[in-house]
């Protein structure tokens, strides 16, 4: 299979989406196919062309930005050039590009296969609001043109309005997650790093609004009244987050009050992960929206021994209750928050599940093994 996978954002930008076509793509090329990435330059200093771990890399310079969406010029003709030399495309929305590269694909007899990750909210404002309709519009022509439709869950599924409308060409395949195993030594080497002496709770995500922050801010006085030694440790992008500067503004002072008892890690390797999550008595997805679907990092701490809080959105909340390895909370709702952390931390044994059983649900091939299988059936007919 020679497969070209479309999206706004690629590597070295952190966001689930990013995480998840980066393990596909290089998946894909360990099991023999050609995987070729055309994305953005959303970063100036990135190369227009390289290759990441096998996976050929094209980048289509910026000329301007649309909240967090791109206008790239010369997008068209780098993808005329690369249906070319692929059998199959895969895009993966939300991205505004969606119509013309979905357009191209079939206008060539191309597949075309969209990956649905999410829905958009954009914080409020009139550019942002004319953004989101440009990307649902975006959605809704691509979804059209497509020859199939992937997303994570069908709990998510039932629940999208834009996934139920196009239910006939759905096909649900598990995201893929990778997560090493850290040696005693490493995990030890964290904690000493990082001075952690009483619980900690995790939380693994770019400070962005729908990962719900302030819920966690205002369950955090309950959690400190019955264990004043608590912390937080937050990993992942905090500073400049695109699209986010005005969320960051609002939650610092909250987060200031804290002092020690709330610590940003900034963003942590696969590696560096891996000993994170050992060090975590439990992670936190306390996300507000359905602009988060599944939240990968809650299958990387299961795999780490570490159980997971989430909220109770769709999509969001079936680790836990699929593996039953931790606690779904309402959405939104720090007091219930509160009392599902100071549960886990007073019995987390009771909620660890063997690896083994995590990784048999959640693992790349299986992903990778189910985008073969589609596109044989797709070939069949």
């Amino acid at each position: 299979m020679r497969l070209l996978i479309g999206l706004t954002y690629y590597r070295p930008y952190t966001s689930g989406l990013t995480i998840y076509a980066e393990r596909l793509a290089r998946t894909l090329v360990g099991r023999g196919h050609q995987v070729t990435v055309l994305a953005s330059q959303h970063e100036a200093t990135l190369a227009l062309r390289e290759t990441m771990d096998g996976v050929d890399v094209v980048r289509a310079p910026v000329s301007a930005r649309l909240s967090k969406g791109v206008i790239m010029p010369t997008l068209g003709r780098l993808a005329s050039d690369l249906l070319a030399r692929h059998d199959v495309v895969n895009l993966h929305l939300p991205q505004l590009d969606t119509p013309r590269l979905a357009l191209q694909a079939r206008l060539k007899g191309r597949p075309v296969v969209l990956t649905y990750h999410c829905d958009v909210r954009l914080p409020p404002g009139a550019l942002n609001v004319a953004a989101e309709a440009a990307v649902n519009l975006s959605n809704e022509i691509g979804a059209r043109l497509a020859t199939r439709l992937v997303t994570y869950t069908q709990d998510y599924a039932d629940h999208s309005r834009y996934l139920r409308r196009h239910a006939a060409k759905l096909t649900i395949i598990p995201p893929p997650v990778d997560m090493p195993v850290a040696s005693p030594d490493e995990v030890a080497a964290f904690a000493q790093r990082w001075n952690i002496r009483g619980p900690i709770i995790g939380m693994v995500a770019r400070l962005a609004a729908e990962k719900g922050v302030e819920v966690l801010l205002e369950a955090l006085p309950r959690v400190l009244a019955a264990h004043p030694d608590a912390r937080v440790i937050f990993a992942g992008p905090h500073r400049n987050v695109l699209g986010e500067e005005a969320y960051a503004r609002r939650l610092a002072p909250h987060i200031e009050r804290l002092g020690d008892r709330w610590t940003f890690a900034g963003n942590l390797t696969q590696r560096e992960l891996a000993a994170f999550y050992p060090n975590c008595s439990v992670v936190v997805v306390p996300s507000l929206n359905s602009t988060e679907a599944f939240g990968l990092v809650q299958i990387e701490a299961m795999l780490s021994g570490t159980p997971s809080i989430a909220s109770a959105l769709p999509g969001v909340r079936q680790p836990v209750l699929t593996t039953g390895m931790g606690e779904v909370v309402p959405i939104g709702d720090s007091a219930a928050l509160a009392e599902a952390i100071l549960k886990v931390i007073g019995s987390k044994a009771r909620y660890v599940r063997p690896r083994e059983a995590i990784a048999a649900l959640y693992n790349n091939d299986r992903t990778a093994a189910g985008y073969e299988a589609l596109v044989e059936a797709i070939s069949a007919r």
